[in-house]
């Protein structure tokens, strides 16, 4: 039952060493910003390639139970991918974007 003082950990100073090893630059928001449009456009193919697919594929059933729930899970996976292909090229526009703000701040530093 004694109070003693909590001392620095060895692993919190570890995990302040580490962040501040990783700055945020230009270059590093262009590749991740490449990166993830990359990723972008391959969902958004992968999307296409399915909607057509599903388009050329009819579903062949009498019961309606089972068109509406093949609707469904049809409409489920074009959207679940098409937000995957959004997000992506979202973050990739917001790196893009950061990319050009740390070099326009860079620039009025060296000017000033």
């Amino acid at each position: 039952m004694s109070n003693k003082t909590p001392t620095k950990n060895s692993s919190a100073s570890g995990d302040t060493e580490e962040s501040s090893s990783k700055k945020v630059t230009p270059l590093r928001c262009l590749v991740g910003a490449t990166i993830s449009g990359g990723l972008a456009i391959a969902l958004y193919s992968l999307m296409s390639s399915i909607a057509q697919t599903y388009a050329t594929k009819p579903i062949v059933a009498t019961n309606p139970v089972v068109l509406n729930i093949a609707i469904a899970v049809r409409t489920l996976v074009t959207g679940v991918v098409a937000l995957g292909a959004g997000i992506f090229a979202f973050v990739a526009l917001g790196l893009l974007l950061l990319g050009i703000q740390l070099t326009l701040q860079s620039l009025r530093r060296v000017n000033s």
